[in-house]
């Protein structure tokens, strides 16, 4: 299967669902992270130029730690807006090139702005790639892909209806997020947060609900239209 992972910032997906990502990996399925933000504004003293460089790295290898592609759609942080037609045009075009079976993305109650509008875009973007008469740089999609939303930071006002046990692949997990080595300072400092403890005690959180010592957990947008059968193959 071809699996796309779709968030905010370069750490989001490492933060939400890399073990899961590493577990479907590991059973030979093609990844491809995207990054819809360049994650430029992430700093107090770093300026956005350079950090934009320096968060390009980290989110590479990060993503070399599983060997799943890495991309980014280079919006600003703060300046992505759903309700924006150049911008649905740029994630159909990105549905278009990944060919996903399976889509993961930001819950639609997430607690920031960016996060929001992504997993509206994502949204869109997963219907309308099908549609040939919007065009982009890539021929319309085949097929709706199934979409998932990642569990929100802390778990708050997420309710999982599936779970993915990634006891095997916690160390890899936080392997990957250790890369950002820029955020694990920022959100320390901004959040009073140390991002790697706080990801270790959600997946455990997680973990008891589903019964196994680690999990991420995930909701999956049932609707008409969506190949409701197809799940996560782990």
């Amino acid at each position: 299967m071809n699996i796309l992972a779709v968030g905010a910032h370069p750490d989001d997906i490492e933060i939400s669902c890399a073990g899961t990502l590493s577990k479907l990996k590991q059973a030979g399925h093609h990844i491809v992270i995207c990054h819809a933000c360049k994650g430029d504004k992430g700093h107090y003293t770093i300026p956005p130029e350079e950090l934009t460089e320096i968060r390009r790295k980290e989110a590479q290898e990060a993503g070399s730690v599983i060997g799943s592609e890495v991309i980014s759609l280079g919006f600003g942080d703060g300046e992505i807006i759903a309700e924006n037609q150049e911008n649905r045009m740029i994630f159909i075009d990105l549905v278009r090139y990944a060919k996903p079976d399976i889509v993961i993305t930001h819950a639609p109650n997430d607690y920031m702005p960016d996060h929001i509008a992504v997993s509206q875009l994502v949204f869109h973007a997963t219907f309308f790639a099908t549609l040939p008469w919007f065009k982009t740089n890539n021929p319309a999609a085949e097929k709706v892909p199934g979409l998932y939303y990642m569990d929100n930071l802390s778990g708050l006002g997420f309710e999982p209806t599936f779970y993915v046990d990634v006891t095997d692949h916690l160390d890899t997990k936080l392997d990957m997020l250790s890369k950002h080595q820029s955020q694990l300072v920022w959100l320390k400092e901004h959040d009073n947060v140390d991002i790697v403890d706080f990801v270790r005690t959600l997946g455990k959180t997680r973990g008891i609900q589903a019964g196994c010592k680690y999990a991420e957990g995930f909701v999956q947008h049932l609707v008409w239209t969506r190949p409701n059968a197809v799940r996560f193959p782990v």
